[in-house]
């Protein structure tokens, strides 16, 4: 095998830093106008690609922690 390349069965699996809106909604139960909201009110991050509207993923991660800490 030469250097640098690995089998596709022995590389990691990458998760992706940002998802559109409609995997956001899946991905979280959301409705889409809950979704807007949130990005609204800065509790999720958005990057704008040309027209596309990408939210991160990170982002998703810490609002859901929040709500979760928010029940304890």
């Amino acid at each position: 095998m030469p250097f640098g390349r690995e089998k596709r069965s022995e590389a990691l699996p990458l998760e992706p830093f940002t998802v559109r809106i409609s995997e956001a909604m899946r991905l979280t139960g959301l409705r889409r106008s809950k979704v807007y909201e949130l990005i609204a009110s800065g509790e999720l991050e958005v990057i704008k690609v040309g027209r596309c509207s990408l939210v991160v993923v990170a982002s998703l991660r810490a609002l859901i922690e929040r709500g979760r800490q928010a029940q304890s």
